[in-house]
């Protein structure tokens, strides 16, 4: 392995968590290029780099991965339930580009190691129809059934990454995220994630009004917060293990629950929740943290309350203006 200096490239760094992860391995010494379409909408650029780059073309790829040791992907086309389940071919189009032009392209310029942000959303929808769902483990992946193309274009890089390490010797890790929230990310305009989507709409309500649930809002997920998140991307990549790596937490709540903790936080016991039609996504998915906490002896410890009180209070002072 290399020393704190290690020259790192960080694509899709002006995303919510591409952003979070350069101010992290910014901190801890090491040279960053950040590589997007666009910079980090609610902060300063931390890398010591930023490159405009479209990482659906070849030859962006290529000034993109030269001169680094270590590839973190991070780039995607991506979104919340209402994005994701009405963009299928965009979205295996665009990530289907990224994921085959990065790698060859961190291999072609001699990276040393590399780092593929995949999602809970690989696992199968038969695994996933109750709310008290069995935490996922990995080797649930298999045999395949992802609900949408955002599950397949990911797995299918999953296996892109091992596939390079047999056949080239390019060290890879996959890292399997399970609903990362916080500060300084998305939180309107439809690409937004459910946390940062009940912050706005509980920030907006005045008292008496209701916000809108997509369905019953007994949907089950668990949710981790985006410090952990990065100190667990940097603990894997650093580590001896290839194999994919759920990273999130295992504590189960219905979205009901969800919105009511944000109210809580909010002070507006006042407004209620309107249950509507809308995509769900799966009934229920969960983490199971057995393989993280062997493979990286650690594991999330931010709680949804503590996580939430950052996040809400960050998109009420934008939403406020």
């Amino acid at each position: 392995m290399a020393d704190q200096r290690t020259r790192v490239l960080v694509t899709g760094a002006g995303g919510f968590i591409g952003h979070h992860l350069v101010t992290h391995l910014k901190q801890r010494g090491h040279w960053v290029r950040g590589v997007d379409l666009r910079e980090p909408e609610f902060t300063e650029v931390d890398a010591d780099e930023f490159e405009l780059l479209d990482l659906r073309r070849w030859d962006d790829c290529l000034v993109a991965t030269r001169g680094v040791e270590h590839v973190y992907a991070l780039a995607a086309d991506m979104g919340g339930m209402g994005f994701i389940s009405s963009n299928h071919a965009t979205i295996l189009r665009n990530n289907a580009l990224i994921n085959l032009h990065t790698l060859e392209a961190a291999r072609v310029n001699g990276a040393s190691r590399y780092l593929f942000s995949s999602s809970a959303c690989i696992y199968p929808d038969y695994l996933q129809t109750d709310t008290d769902v069995r935490p996922l483990k990995e080797q649930d992946a298999y045999p395949a059934n992802p609900q949408d193309a955002y599950g397949w274009e990911k797995l299918v890089a999953e296996r892109l990454c091992e596939y390079y390490t047999g056949e080239y010797g390019l060290v890879t890790r996959v890292v399997r995220f399970h609903n990362i929230y916080g500060p300084y990310g998305t939180y309107d305009g439809g690409r937004e994630k459910a946390p940062a989507a009940l912050c706005r709409k509980i920030a907006r309500a005045e008292p008496g009004e209701d916000i809108e649930i997509w369905g019953d809002g007994e949907q089950t997920r668990s949710f981790c917060y985006i410090d952990d998140c990065v100190e667990g991307i940097h603990r894997l990549m650093r580590s001896d293990h290839g194999e994919p790596l759920n990273l999130g937490t295992d504590h189960l709540v219905t979205i009901n629950e969800l919105a009511r903790l944000i109210l809580q936080i909010s002070g507006k016991p006042d407004v209620g929740l309107r249950h509507v039609d809308g995509p769900q996504g799966v009934r229920g998915r969960n983490s199971d943290n057995t393989r993280l906490r062997e493979v990286l002896g650690w594991e999330p410890r931010t709680s949804l309350e503590a996580g939430l009180q950052e996040t809400y209070r960050w998109i009420e002072k934008q939403v406020r203006g």
